[in-house]
């Protein structure tokens, strides 16, 4: 050490103030729209009779830009900043820095246009179609070129657990997003998954539960292992419970996917597969937030006067809480209850909004003052947020618990002579309304919480000295080998064989659970009496799917007695096998549809969609009188046909080619079946035929039988 010579560097601290300011203006649009989707639950007439501002286009807009535009901008933020004080390094290059953050924001600003446009791709939390998902990936790269670059010209010779966990999600991330946003175009914004129904299912749920665990989880973890020890200067409670958290965390947390799908059409092995690994998630999950809130031992008097550390430490209390749930609602008995509840939503914002927001809002507390040189402008506001956002959290999350646990136990309730106690889904809605009420209020204090950070933010930035806003310079001892280290101490300093490592981790459970779940068409008993869709059936389900109806319906009858007795027989894995993509659902604000087809007359349709509450009172959808205004583009069908053949549907080339002519004649059946109902066959070409033509295919081709 003694005869190394000091050199200076210094770190890229610019690029951290921009993914700061990111996520507090991007964490304030995110929560709004929350909002507005908690109003509009609470009363239909907050959609604005506007198309692009219905529930349905706006749940994906409020999901992406609460993932990956809040909690994704500060987990940036973090990464940029610790990374190069871990490595005593400067970032490996500003220039990709810059592009790293400005096409972020470009992803971003195209998610908050296309999604309310319509433009999606149907896949939750993966709903923005193929050219973005492009620009997602090099953007990707360019991130993870620069920090494994940072990691390489590092003056340290270990890496420490943050970036462990660190690694972890960029190469898992781009591993999930890659495989699941596989497609094939149609058009410039339109494309189809090349995956259906029990694949689609099995490659959607892996993503989805592992953007949780490695883009909202594990990032946020390698945070917490620097910023709480930083803040309170004291290390990390116990090395070795790291090591084992972090190991743990990443091999079982891959398996987890299919807890997503329980009493579904998936392989029951994969079903069990998903819960076993799911209850074994308690014990690393709790060694992190033990290790965590162990570190902060001694410091509550500072934790009472410091808003900083009660951010932590509720979020450490909060991603517990969220672990614990997490697997409860995995067993089976459990899931029955709680899923296509509105538990799950109070589950995912116990996560969203305890665990990220409040450590973000605890991490940018930290950082801000101390990159600007200033002090924080004000305490008492950072302490007024923080009860404010932490009141409305409980506010949020008790309310969607009671209204999910009357919906589950509403919807199974049987009487002595084996009938539904309440048979008309609507019951349920009247019963869980004030719920919403509730949720709103605890949502606008969310929101309100969010205005006051950014407000003290900008307070805080303003009041630093130009001449004090630069960079620091740092002196460093470069980076020396050690010969007597071994384990996984030895192994901190080979960042290449541990990411090597880390990848392989993941793909073990990735590859067990797929090999099979690809393999299983071939185990599906194929009915001859499932056919793929009809042209005008295919435009409808495009329409289906542009409106986002599967936010709020369900296309998948469990096995339960009160299921089949609703909705009818349970659903089958052949039904789906033409679905690109499929549409099982995990929300049930309106009844499943799995097998509405036939069960009420198309007029029922048209005048449902034109005004829900004339044909069902007390409905909370949005009136879709667009519609009956906007045609249904039928030059383009010959096209999709196409691209679904090309993946697998068994379409003829005499079906292709008179696409056109078959969906005009089928769309001129169904208008003159409605004529008895006052519609008149001048709507033939209007997208609410289409759309009448998909739902009254549902669940037929079985026969739909109870």
């Amino acid at each position: 050490m003694n005869d190394h010579k000091l050199e200076s560097f210094s770190y890229n601290d610019g690029i951290v103030k921009k993914f700061a300011i990111a996520t507090t203006l991007w964490g304030a649009v995110g929560m709004l729209v929350g909002v507005l989707l908690a109003a509009q639950l609470a009363h239909w007439k907050m959609n604005f009779g506007l198309e692009w501002l219905t529930f349905g286009r706006l749940r994906p807009l409020h999901t992406n830009a609460v993932i990956f535009a809040f909690v994704g901008n500060s987990i940036f933020c973090g990464i940029y900043h610790s990374l190069q004080r871990l490595c005593k390094a400067r970032v490996y290059s500003d220039l990709l820095a810059n592009i790293h953050f400005w096409g972020w924001q470009l992803v971003i600003v195209l998610a908050a246009i296309t999604l309310p446009l319509g433009y999606t791709s149907g896949k939750e939390y993966a709903e923005l179609e193929w050219p973005i998902d492009i620009l997602i990936t090099v953007v990707w790269v360019v991130f993870a070129v620069n920090f494994f670059g940072t990691i390489i010209k590092r003056r340290e010779k270990h890496i420490y657990v943050s970036i462990w966990f660190y690694i972890s999600a960029v190469v898992t991330v781009a591993l999930l997003h890659i495989v699941n946003s596989i497609e094939l175009p149609v058009s410039f914004m339109k494309s189809y998954p090349v995956y259906a129904g029990v694949q689609d299912a099995m490659v959607q749920w892996w993503y989805g539960h592992n953007a949780v665990a490695f883009f909202l989880t594990t990032p946020v973890l390698g945070l917490m292992y620097y910023y709480v020890p930083k803040a309170i200067n004291r290390p990390v409670y116990s090395y070795r419970l790291s090591i084992v958290h972090f190991w743990s965390l990443i091999f079982i947390y891959i398996w987890a996917g299919p807890h997503h799908l329980l009493y579904t059409a998936l392989p029951e092995w994969a079903q069990t597969l998903g819960m076993v690994f799911s209850i074994m998630l308690w014990a690393p999950s709790w060694g992190g937030m033990i290790n965590g809130l162990l570190t902060l031992r001694g410091a509550w008097n500072r934790v009472r006067k410091e808003a900083m550390l009660k951010y932590f430490v509720t979020a450490l209390t909060f991603y517990g809480m969220s672990t614990f749930e997490g697997p409860l609602l995995s067993i089976k008995s459990i899931n029955s209850l709680g899923h296509y509840t509105d538990w799950i939503i109070g589950h995912v914002h116990g996560g969203g909004i305890g665990w990220n927001y409040m450590f973000a809002a605890g991490m940018l507390y930290y950082i801000v003052p101390r990159i600007w040189k200033t002090k924080l402008y004000s305490e008492k506001l950072a302490a007024n947020q923080f009860w404010l956002a932490t009141i409305g959290l409980l506010l949020y999350y008790v309310s969607m618990l009671v209204a999910g646990i009357t919906q589950g136990l509403m919807w199974r309730a049987i009487d002595e002579n084996g009938q539904l106690v309440y048979p008309n889904f609507v019951e349920t809605v009247d019963k869980i309304v004030p719920m919403y009420w509730v949720r709103l209020i605890g949502g606008l204090m969310v929101f309100a919480s969010m205005l006051i950070m950014l407000y003290n933010m900008y307070k805080t930035i303003k009041s630093a000295k130009k001449e004090e806003q630069t960079e620091d310079v740092y002196q460093a001892s470069p980076r020396h080998d050690s010969k007597d280290e071994s384990g996984h101490r030895k192994l901190e300093g080979m960042p290449v064989i541990f990411s090597i490592l880390a990848a392989i981790a993941v793909l073990v459970g990735t590859i067990i659970e797929f090999v099979p779940a690809f393999l299983s068409n071939q185990f599906i008993e194929v009915s001859e009496k499932v056919k793929p869709y009809t042209a005008l059936e295919v435009a409808g389900r495009d329409i289906y799917i542009r409106e986002g109806c599967y936010n709020c319906h369900s296309q998948m009858i469990r096995p339960m007695a009160s299921d089949v007795l609703r909705y009818g027989k349970a659903s089958e894995a052949t039904e789906s096998i033409y679905d690109h993509p499929f549409q099982w659902g995990s929300k049930r604000t309106g009844p499943d549809l799995a097998r509405v087809g036939g069960k009420y007359p198309d007029s029922w349709h048209y005048f449902h969609m034109l005004d829900p509450r004339k044909v069902t009172p007390g409905s909370l959808m949005p009136e879709y009188t667009w519609l009956f205004k906007k045609k249904t583009g039928y030059e383009v069908l010959p096209k999709k046909l196409k691209v679904l053949k090309a993946i697998g549907v068994p379409y003829t080339e005499a079906q292709i080619e008179n696409s056109v002519a078959d969906a005009k004649a089928q769309a001129l059946s169904i208008t003159q079946n409605m004529s008895n109902a006052g519609v008149e066959e001048k709507m033939q070409d209007k997208q609410i035929i289409a759309l009448i033509a998909y739902l009254q295919r549902l669940g037929v081709d079985l026969g739909g039988e109870k």
